[in-house]
């Protein structure tokens, strides 16, 4: 039997010309599916043309940022793709837990990818080739 009901591809011709990205849509589809049985099933059904910019991603607000979550809300058995991972506790715990809010950046949300994701710092040669003093 297909996971391609008549029911999901209605909602695969809704939601492509939206803009939504494939793994959205395969989320929001469930059943398994995943980013690559969208993308041939968009092909297979020729919805690529007039399709719209995929949409922006939205920027976090400035307390999204600063406040990550006290404890997390998902589990290792119950946290998705598109969940943020960011760890609290030890592993082998019984209170382990993730974050599990929507990801925005990598595995994490806005507050835990700041976190996370921090730029290199400069070494003193790169600063004064930044500087113009070097050679």
């Amino acid at each position: 039997m297909s996971a391609w009901t008549q029911d999901r591809i209605n909602l695969l011709k809704r939601l492509w010309p939206e803009g939504l990205s494939a793994e959205t849509i395969a989320v929001e589809l469930g059943g398994g599916l995943t980013r690559n049985a969208v993308l041939g099933k968009v092909a297979r059904l020729g919805l690529s043309k007039g399709r719209t910019r995929a949409r922006p991603r939205r920027e976090p607000t400035r307390r999204e940022t600063l406040e990550p979550p006290p404890t997390g809300a998902a589990t290792i058995l119950s946290v998705r793709r598109t969940d943020c991972r960011w760890p609290y506790g030890e592993p082998g715990d019984a209170a382990f837990s993730l974050c599990g809010r929507p990801s925005e950046r990598g595995a994490f949300c806005a507050a835990h990818a700041a976190i996370a994701y921090q730029p290199a710092p400069l070494s003193v040669e790169g600063l004064m080739r930044l500087a113009g003093v070097a050679p």
